[in-house]
């Protein structure tokens, strides 16, 4: 049982990494054993992961279809998925300003550091660090239940995030956000900390309703 469930981990982060990446497409069929065989994994685990996928969204079953699907990025979910991060994320920055160790400040201000030294046309290494980011400032915010609550609403954003790679005009402005943040959260400034977190990710999803509207009309 042991061995099921730690393969069925793997499967699960793997599969789910793929989909929020975009290598699996959305809609696109799910393979369940050529996903099995490219993972080297039994049937049972990569079942079992596609059970926990569906149930975190990422996996549709289409009866009619006889089969499974990568969900679409649909704007309504993503409408959905932008106004639960705009409730917790700035009271997790808030949180972060009131609870930061000093350990804390010194990994988000190298974060903040090394994404502003990355040149602007390589998005992905961007998205990677504003996740350790957020990730950073979950941590400093010293509640474990929203940080979870928190990286599972991020992966949704993700796949958001890598269909509008091509369109990307607007990161330079996020990455000076990042660094008014450190400073807040530096200085224990709840209500500014809250205020930068909740107009990063307003602008975020602006941006990203705007450019899906143009590449879908």
């Amino acid at each position: 049982m042991e061995l099921v469930r730690i393969d069925t981990q793997r499967a699960y982060e793997v599969i789910r990494e793929r989909i929020t990446s975009l290598e699996l497409a959305p809609g696109a069929p799910i393979d369940e054993g050529r996903l099995a065989e490219e993972l080297e994994l039994g049937t049972v685990p990569v079942r079992e992961a596609l059970n926990l996928l569906a149930h975190d969204h990422l996996v549709e079953v289409e009866p009619e279809a006889q089969g499974l699907f990568v969900s679409k990025v649909e704007i309504p979910d993503l409408q959905q998925i932008s106004e639960v991060r705009m409730l917790l994320e700035p009271y997790c920055a808030s949180q972060a300003a009131a609870h930061a160790t000093a350990d804390d400040i010194v990994v988000l201000e190298a974060l903040s550091q090394e994404q502003r030294q990355i040149p602007q046309d390589q998005p992905k290494l961007l998205f990677d660090l504003d996740h350790k980011f957020h990730q950073a400032i979950a941590r400093a915010a010293k509640n474990k239940f929203l940080a979870e609550i928190l990286e599972d609403f991020y992966g949704y954003s993700k796949r958001a995030w890598f269909l509008i790679l091509p369109h990307l005009g607007f990161l330079p402005a996020a990455v000076e956000s990042h660094l008014d943040m450190v400073q807040a959260i530096k200085d224990h400034n709840a209500e500014r900390a809250s205020q930068i977190m909740q107009d990063h990710v307003g602008d975020f999803y602006e941006k990203v309703f705007e450019i899906l509207k143009t590449i879908s009309g």
